[in-house]
């Protein structure tokens, strides 16, 4: 067998193709006001992400991290059942306090620019998942390098709100380009695709679902809110429809009978890929 002619390596896990349905609504609550978390952990959200950055004041992060090591110690936030707790730290004293609590799910990291920075908090906190937040253009520029950084890495998503600020961008339509890179970015590195930012109006939900539809286009994946109000409109949004979930099983229904390359009745082409993205759209629906 020539070189040309050699199998190719096979790929790594597909983490789309897992069993299940992946978390639509990730719910961000501020670490110092611990009443309003609990209050989040019942809210239907899928991940609750305790954030001890942006949302806290600087007088009152060290209470922040206390309230928060005290919730990730709590046996029934550690519970199997349990909603994922993720936190957003603000640097790595809240890494070194809360790295070892049972009830914690993840590590958000803000502001990441460069995988250094991923290899530094994979080595401070081992086994904890890692999501890496891209908030600058020098962050954009070096995507992948931060989505294949470690094996710690379980996600990464955008930070727009300073990203907006860093790149000057006014419209909405500005970001189309770097959310595409960081959906690039993740399917190369074998990672989900990332969940939408946040949208910050917490009033206008027609405005929230018309974003979340732009989004979902451009393969993002989920949506984090900043109030509960807000899950509803997200989860809609990233469902299926039900005409998708049709189209679907009838594909998955074809390629049990007929292995290969095949055409619908209806003219409809399907190959391996179509299969595995039908099989995808099955499991958001809940149907895995």
């Amino acid at each position: 067998m020539t070189g040309c002619d050699a199998p190719f390596p096979p790929l790594p896990e597909d983490p789309q193709d897992a069993p299940g349905r992946p978390p639509l609504t990730w719910l961000y609550v501020p670490g110092d006001r611990p009443e309003v978390v609990a209050k989040a952990l019942g809210s239907g959200a899928d991940v609750v992400i305790v954030d001890l950055e942006d949302a806290v004041a600087p007088d009152r992060k060290e209470y922040a991290r206390s309230a928060t090591a005290e919730l990730l110690g709590d046996q029934v936030t550690a519970a199997p059942d349990a909603v994922p707790v993720h936190v957003r730290v603000h640097g790595e004293d809240d890494i070194r306090a809360l790295a070892g609590l049972p009830g914690l799910a993840a590590f958000r990291l803000p502001k990441i620019t460069h995988a250094v920075s991923v290899h530094h908090v994979a080595a401070v906190a081992p086994g904890v998942p890692l999501y890496p937040l891209l908030e600058s253009a020098l962050a954009i520029e070096h995507a992948y390098s931060i989505a294949s950084a470690h094996h710690a890495v379980r996600g990464i998503a955008l930070g727009e709100a300073d990203l907006r600020a860093d790149l000057g961008v006014r419209e909405d339509a500005g970001l189309d380009w770097p959310r595409s890179r960081v959906v690039v970015a993740a399917r190369a590195a074998a990672l989900p695709p990332p969940v939408q930012s946040v949208f910050p109006d917490v009033r206008d939900l027609d405005g929230l679902w018309a974003s979340c539809v732009r989004g979902r286009g451009l393969g993002l994946l989920g949506r984090a809110a900043i109030h509960p109000r807000q899950l509803e409109v997200i989860e809609r949004a990233f469902r299926p429809t039900a005409e998708e979930i049709e189209a679907a099983e009838q594909i998955v229904a074809a390629s049990a009978v007929e292995a290969g390359a095949l055409a619908l009745p209806d003219g409809r082409f399907v190959d391996a890929a179509v299969v595995a993205s039908a099989r995808r759209t099955i499991a958001l629906a809940g149907r895995a």
